[in-house]
């Protein structure tokens, strides 16, 4: 089994792109602060999060540095070779789940509100899984 549950904040703003087929991808970090902190007060943890498709646009406009958010998915390992010609390897977060748990003007994030104003507001484009690079 592998599934991750982390509750923190933003320590930049997400990073939106799209692969060559068209899907949209976003990147951010998020810092958990330990339950316990050391002899110089807390401390924190930081994880890389990849959000794909819908999610990955919804993350993108509703979040940015300092929104406090929860995430539940998945550990995955990858590694690439540097400019320098050395083998590089990170951990990243695949989220599953995203939700925003930043109050509206808590911290300037423009969280939804659970009922949209607009029908555009609730629908998004359906995303074909077959073009996916994986």
């Amino acid at each position: 089994m592998n599934k991750v549950i982390l509750v923190g904040n933003l320590t930049r703003d997400p990073e939106l792109s799209t692969t060559n087929s068209g899907v949209s991808v976003c990147r951010f970090s998020i810092a958990v602060q330990r339950r316990f902190g050391g002899d110089n007060g807390p401390q924190a943890d930081f994880f890389n999060i990849v959000v794909w498709r819908g999610q990955a646009e919804n993350c993108s406009k509703f979040l940015k540095k300092g929104s406090k958010c929860g995430v539940v998915g998945r550990l995955q390992n990858s590694s690439y070779e540097a400019s320098d010609g050395t083998k590089r390897y990170t951990t990243d977060i695949v989220a599953d789940e995203v939700e925003f748990l930043s109050s509206k003007g808590s911290d300037g994030a423009d969280v939804p509100s659970s009922k949209p104003t607009t029908q555009a507001q609730t629908e998004l484009e359906p995303i074909d899984d077959d073009s996916l690079p994986f």
